[in-house]
């Protein structure tokens, strides 16, 4: 499927829900930084799959399971094209981002040692904090902060002053889901190799826009949620480098992971299956890759062009409001705009919006620490997809200014 030029109403009709009314008012969904809506074309992937050959995947020799496991198995071919990894084997499919990194942090638990040092930007969700302070405390590793500047970007000085013989891991966003920040990952990356350290970059900003290519990158783990990007909730990928994936030990134990169970000794299956312990969703696997091929139809370029028009627009007509304090300025950004009324709570200012049927995220957005730093109780955020509009951003503008009416 292929809409060129990029056709945005043919694209909105792929969408059932943009048609319905919340509060008997057409739906505006600018919550895609949380998760993007879904296509009918990814809808049916998964109707078709529970209607036609649900089985189980790998273990059976009848056509439903094989049909099943070709089908899951060509998802992860797919997973693996897009994002460029070399082999299908370093696609670990997982239940979203926040599983991928706990495979890593508790693998490394029986790799460091006491004043090893890890290094995480100020700028990440918890789920790329918290898992690294619990593997600090199992292990006696010392975890570090990258700092931030007020315009919302990473001080790269202050990194490369804390990059040392000491550091063993780096963990970054490559796109803030508070700010819209996109940060330098590959520099992060190439100065973090330098000293020999190894670097997880959570991606799931970054994958609804940007294309990551993960040996151009030279990136060790990079991970994401199929959620972010048109795909189901409960699916996402791990990509780890061969070697390094082989050297950590098993995340669960389980049917699939095995090779080999005696009450004496169990040995452990090769890779992907070594971390794919269990019945995974077969059937987000599957609709993952097809929200893939969605995604590619439409182009990347186009889609960040588009949503880059959208920022542009949104983020004017923002500032022309009187009392408007935006968060994250970064030159480069991702269609993201955070932002507070003064004066007003962000979450009295969300709730109206929801009144006029516009879908808005408030508070601190998963990243306590951004929110901390600006001190501020958390923000508005809108995120745009390709399939907003203008349109779109003008309702919103105009809910805002009621709303402000209301609340001061």
């Amino acid at each position: 499927m292929t809409y060129n030029p990029f056709d945005i109403t043919k694209i909105r009709a792929d969408f059932p829900i943009l048609k319905r009314e919340v509060n008997k008012k057409p739906l505006v969904y600018f919550d895609n930084a949380a998760t993007s809506q879904t296509p009918q074309a990814v809808i049916d992937v998964i109707a078709d799959y529970y209607s036609s050959y649900n089985a189980n995947i790998h273990r059976g020799v009848h056509s439903l399971s094989q049909e099943a496991t070709d089908a899951y198995e060509i998802a992860r071919q797919k997973i693996q094209q897009h994002f460029n990894a070399q082999k299908a084997h370093e696609i670990i499919l997982t239940s979203g981002t926040t599983h991928g990194i706990n495979i890593i942090a508790s693998g490394y638990a029986e790799l460091l040692k006491a004043n090893d040092e890890l290094l995480v930007s100020a700028m990440e969700h918890h789920s790329n904090i918290v898992p690294w302070q619990m593997l600090c405390e199992k292990t006696g590793a010392v975890l570090k902060v990258i700092p931030m500047t007020q315009k919302g970007t990473l001080d790269m000085t202050a990194y490369a002053s804390l990059l040392s013989d000491k550091t063993k891991l780096v963990f970054v966003n490559h796109v803030s889901n508070a700010l819209g920040t996109v940060n330098p990952i590959a520099s992060i990356i190439e100065q973090a190799h330098q000293v020999g350290a190894k670097v997880l970059i959570d991606g799931a900003q970054a994958a609804p826009h940007i294309k990551a290519d993960v040996q151009a990158l030279d990136v060790d783990y990079y991970v994401v949620s199929a959620h972010k990007l048109c795909g189901p909730t409960g699916v996402g990928m791990l990509y780890g480098k061969e070697d390094l994936l082989n050297t950590l030990p098993p995340y669960q134990g389980g049917g699939e992971m095995i090779a080999e169970v005696t009450f004496e000794k169990t040995t452990y299956a090769d890779l992907p299956h070594k971390f794919e312990a269990g019945t995974p969703n077969i059937a987000g696997g599957i609709a993952f890759g097809a929200a893939l091929d969605y995604m590619n139809g439409l182009g990347f370029e186009s889609i960040a062009t588009h949503e880059n028009e959208l920022l542009v627009y949104a983020t004017t007509a923002l500032k022309e409001i009187e009392g408007i304090q935006i968060y994250g300025e970064a030159a480069e950004k991702t269609a993201v705009v955070s932002f507070n009324v003064k004066g007003i709570h962000p979450y009295d200012v969300g709730s109206i919006l929801d009144k006029f049927g516009i879908a808005v995220r408030t508070g601190h957005h998963c990243a306590q620490p951004i929110m901390d730093y600006y001190q501020i109780p958390g923000t508005i955020r809108a995120s745009f997809s390709f399939y907003n509009t203008k349109e779109e951003i003008d309702r919103m503008i105009e809910a805002l200014h009621r709303a402000i009416q209301m609340l001061q």
